[in-house]
């Protein structure tokens, strides 16, 4: 019966050190999303686009679901804030030496999201996978590749259209993305244990 306390108060802490990191990446998320959203000049990725993306973490977070699915919007979040980042610096015209450093910048922003959880036991639970990968992890990728296709399908639409469908184009195609990979998740994910 102690080993059963002791695993459960480990689930507890680990929960707890889960919602303290998700709190401290949120706030970090909103200043610098008020920082960014002060100028008047329109991004590659835009503001709207970001803080879109971290409303569905937040909301699937709270939401108690699936870690893979929720990974899906950290994904997205962690690629939409490294354009973000390219963006400004390229705006700024910092000199940097560094060749390509835009894989730098995105390496950076991963390691900055992914290293804290990995550090505080999140990422590597021997029973939170999904085939055979850290769900965490596995939605991550799932989710930058799904927000890279939205950014590719809306430039796509746009070339060949030669303008936007709808309004808000660019938010809506890499958004929606995210979203059917976490419905597609969400329903098979189960399977794919």
């Amino acid at each position: 019966m102690s080993q059963r306390r002791r695993t459960d108060n480990r689930i507890l802490e680990e929960f707890r050190i889960m919602k303290k990191t998700i709190r401290f990446i949120s706030v970090v998320f909103l200043l610098l999303a008020s920082y960014f959203l002060l100028p008047n000049t329109v991004y590659a990725v835009c503001p709207i686009c970001t803080i879109a993306v971290g409303a569905g973490l937040g909301l699937s977070r709270w939401l108690g679901i699936d870690d893979a699915v929720s990974s899906v919007w950290i994904g997205g979040l962690i690629l939409s804030s490294s354009f973000w980042l390219i963006d400004w610096l390229k705006k700024k015209n910092y000199e940097l030496k560094i060749k390509n450093y835009e894989y730098l910048v995105i390496a950076a922003m991963y390691a900055f999201v992914l290293l804290p959880l990995w550090y505080g036991k999140i990422i590597g639970h021997p029973l939170n996978t999904i085939l055979g990968v850290d769900k965490i992890i596995f939605g991550t990728a799932v989710g930058s590749i799904m927000f890279l296709f939205g950014m590719w399908l809306d430039k796509k639409v746009r070339k060949i259209k030669g303008k936007q469908l709808f309004q808000y184009q660019k938010v809506i195609f890499p958004v929606a993305s995210l979203v059917i990979a976490s419905l597609i998740i969400y329903y098979y994910g189960g399977y794919l244990y």
